[in-house]
């Protein structure tokens, strides 16, 4: 047993690396003025940090990717998206998340929204970017005015399109979570822990009629809508983390509308 786990540490190592400093986004707010940055469409895809050698996940896991992928990569940093179309995370997650990469990984590109550590405004890092078979930069257009957003956002989310980004494009690179840089969508989305599940009634019968998840503020919810019924049948278990979304909320501050949108 104790050789075992060796053998398991050993192999956790070779799929780990350091956690990468990356440019997070917060929440736009309709009192916030936008007017001359930046916006792209946000995609739903997995996000990943080209360190000049390899993809780093978020969590700083090695992702294995197809050396006719990476093929004719750059040795500077590169900060984007792994992507294929609106609407196919699921499917997106499952090529990725393979140890052993495969023929799948045609299906992406990798969406380059940032240049870490390169000097000159947003526009100018960005240009220094050569797009190829498997590498595509996110095109960047100049907000014109609050209605110019709002319009842009309707069509994002028209196509299937998750929402859209804002950023300040004149200052130089940066990482962190700043108001310099916003996610904009018609909803709300945030992370919670399940800690529970309620049985499914009617149609729901036998499977899981909605799960009791915990807010990073330690307020219970309870999110009964989004799932499929093969995930109803085989719920996400109690511990893990889910994203969901809402519209706002209540008079008494709980989310309006909670509905389940993946698992982390």
């Amino acid at each position: 047993m104790k050789i075992l786990s060796l053998l398991l540490f050993f192999v956790s190592l070779l799929f780990s690396a350091s956690k990468p400093d990356l440019l997070l986004l917060n929440n736009y707010t309709k009192d916030m003025n936008v007017t001359g940055w930046y916006m792209s469409e946000k995609l739903d895809g997995v996000r990943a940090y080209w360190n000049g050698s390899e993809f780093i996940s978020r969590s700083g896991r090695v992702i294995a990717a197809p050396d006719f992928f990476t093929q004719g990569f750059p040795s500077s940093e590169l900060d984007g998206e792994l992507w294929s179309k609106r609407g196919d995370f699921v499917n997106i997650a499952s090529i990725v998340n393979k140890k052993v990469p495969d023929r799948a990984w045609r299906e992406l590109t990798f969406n380059v929204f940032e240049v870490p550590h390169k000097e000159g405004d947003l526009l100018s890092r960005l240009k220094s970017v050569q797009n190829s078979s498997y590498i595509r930069v996110i095109q960047q257009i100049k907000v014109k005015d609050r209605e110019a957003l709002h319009k842009f956002l309707k069509d994002v989310e028209s196509k299937g399109g998750e929402g859209v980004v804002v950023r300040d494009g004149s200052l130089p690179y940066y990482y962190g979570r700043t108001n310099d840089a916003l996610k904009v969508k018609s909803y709300v989305d945030e992370e919670c822990q399940v800690v529970g599940e309620q049985k499914g009634k009617g149609k729901n019968k036998g499977k899981m009629g909605s799960l009791l998840c915990k807010m990073n503020s330690g307020k219970i919810i309870k999110i009964g809508s989004g799932f499929t019924q093969e995930e109803r049948a085989n719920p996400p278990k109690q511990g893990t983390l889910i994203t969901f979304k809402y519209y706002g909320l209540t008079s008494k501050g709980n989310p309006r509308f909670p509905i389940f949108i993946r698992k982390r």
